[in-house]
């Protein structure tokens, strides 16, 4: 295992936000492979491609038209892997899916890995909460609400005493 992490000094961290702002295959073809490979949570299949990509990225948008991607943390680079820790904010004023717009402003954190193949991203997944999702644009109860424990019992978990 390497001793040496570098920082990203906002590189290929500030290319990435940049790509998911613009949500155009230009833009990412800015900081990843043509044949770039992308998961999250939102995506039921892998994503391949700079237009399959940008395609997601750009039903975000619409989804979240103020929506604005922030840094986290510090985007930390060992060899050809990366992380870099991001926060998304915006109202959620357009549909997702077959989900209509909820009017609600959410606040997400979350991470993307990336494999790097010449400096260029590779492969990416993005992790982020998104049971908190759900909580935030009030489509499930909160954790550790009686909501919360209700749907646990109709699920069959039984009964759980709401945390204090």
């Amino acid at each position: 295992m390497s001793e040496v992490v570098r920082r990203d000094g906002g590189g290929l961290a500030a290319r990435w936000r940049s790509a998911w702002l613009a949500g155009t295959p230009e833009a990412f073809g800015d900081c990843c492979r043509v044949d770039v490979m992308y998961q999250d949570p939102l995506e039921p299949e892998p994503l391949e491609g700079l237009a399959a990509l940008a395609a997601h990225a750009a039903r975000l948008h619409r989804a979240f038209p103020d929506m604005r991607i922030e840094d986290a943390g510090p985007a930390v680079i060992d060899g050809d892997s990366a992380c870099l820790p991001w926060r998304a904010v915006g109202t959620h004023r357009g549909e997702v899916g077959a989900l209509p717009a909820t009017g609600r402003f959410l606040t997400l954190h979350g991470v993307h890995y990336l494999q790097l193949r010449d400096g260029d991203v590779r492969r990416a997944r993005g992790f982020f909460d998104l049971y908190e999702v759900a909580v935030q644009l009030g489509l499930l109860p909160r954790r550790g609400s009686l909501g919360e424990s209700a749907l646990l019992m109709l699920r069959g978990f039984g009964l759980l005493r709401p945390r204090a």
